[in-house]
């Protein structure tokens, strides 16, 4: 039965395995890697996650981008990432409040879908009276997904990763 958890050191090969199979260099929505962040050593891995957990929360972080940073696990293998992005400032806008991935040897099982209801569950109890959830325009499997869970098409606007799908989902 898979699982949300907070990142942590304990699953630093998982991870590894994991964004391997992505491809190292790929973004991946929902870790909340950036281009400056070293995780192949353990320090290094270790201060990534250690800046994640300052982050989280709706009031944390220096950076402007609070959040809660949830890694998809199931026993000791990362299946992918989610993240749930508070407030609505140019950030949240440009990427939505919510972002996901799932490595791909983990797809159609539904785990996408399951998590994006748990993180839902979260934005609930954060008294969020609605979320913003983008996606590439080609990428079916997302759309889906959001589709799943009430998610309403606001438009496609073009983005520096290409043109993307905009849905809003009321909580």
């Amino acid at each position: 039965m898979p699982e949300l958890v907070a990142p942590t050191t304990r699953l630093h090969s998982a991870w590894l395995e994991a964004r391997n199979e992505w491809g190292p260099g790929l973004h991946e929505d929902g870790f909340g890697l950036g281009p400056s962040d070293e995780v192949d050593s353990p320090d290094g891995f270790a201060a990534w996650v250690a800046r994640l957990a300052d982050e989280s929360g709706p009031h944390a972080g220096e950076t402007g981008r609070a959040c809660t940073y949830r890694w998809i696990v199931e026993g000791d293998r990362v299946h992918g990432g989610i993240a749930l992005r508070y407030g609505l400032n140019d950030y949240v806008l440009q990427f939505g409040h919510i972002g996901y991935g799932i490595r791909p040897s983990s797809r159609r099982r539904g785990l996408a879908t399951w998590a994006l209801g748990r993180i839902l569950d979260e934005a609930r109890a954060l008294d969020l009276d609605r979320v913003l959830i983008v996606c590439e325009v080609d990428n079916l499997a997302s759309a889906k997904t959001i589709e799943h869970h009430g998610g309403v098409l606001e438009g496609v606007r073009d983005t520096e990763h290409g043109p993307a799908r905009r849905y809003w989902i009321t909580i």
